[in-house]
């Protein structure tokens, strides 16, 4: 087996992001700590957690989740979270139908303000948490809204049952690999004003320093 040292080592950014109380934070906890409660402050700003994955023989990947608070979609600090996020995690509530509303909008909210370096969307995978509750979930309308707002999937998930919840941000991760892998990771943000591609800090290096080595 390849050792620690000699395994390729990556750092990506992914955003947990969605309506206030759809159990993002909870989703992190499960994730990186294997632990839930029941009740939590509603988180202010921005919340972070870091991962070790071992992809593979080969592969190591150091996980950062952002933890944006479900307030903060039109603040002015979330283009600075935004940045350089290499994917991301939406979280709707199965209980609350207005939170899938919510949950297309922070993807297009997303879209607008992060892109790769080929002006394609970061991966993004719809979450439907709280599926340990008895409630219905129209299979034909998760497909539509996966369809029309460019998820790469939708899983649903517990943070409390403790189910859906690798798989939801492994699914990310292995697209953000692929991405990473066809260097489209030299880039963030739409280029329009006030927004930077991934990538556009170190082209205009480039052009500061010049072209030579």
């Amino acid at each position: 087996m390849t050792s620690t040292q000699e395994k390729k080592q990556y750092s990506f950014k992914i955003l947990v992001i969605g309506d206030p109380a759809t159990g993002k934070t909870s989703i992190i906890r499960r994730f990186v700590h294997n632990v839930f409660t029941a009740n939590y402050k509603a988180t202010i700003g921005v919340d972070f957690a870091l991962k070790r994955i071992d992809v593979d023989d080969e592969v190591q990947v150091y996980l950062q989740l952002w933890d944006i608070s479900g307030q903060d979609r039109y603040g002015v600090m979330n283009r600075v979270y935004y940045k350089d996020a290499h994917g991301a995690v939406v979280v709707m509530d199965v209980s609350r139908e207005r939170t899938k509303e919510g949950a297309c909008r922070w993807k297009n909210d997303l879209d607008q303000k992060v892109l790769l370096a080929d002006g394609s969307q970061v991966p993004a995978v719809l979450v439907i948490n709280k599926c340990d509750l008895d409630v219905n979930i129209d299979e034909k309308n998760l497909k539509e809204l996966e369809e029309e707002n460019r998820f790469i999937g939708v899983v649903r998930t517990s943070a409390k049952e403790n189910y859906g919840i690798d798989e939801a941000i492994l699914t990310v991760l292995r697209r953000v690999l692929e991405n990473e892998k066809k260097g489209r990771y030299e880039a963030s943000f739409p280029n329009s004003e006030g927004n930077v591609r991934i990538g556009d800090d170190k082209r205009q290096q480039k052009k500061k320093y010049g072209g030579c080595c």
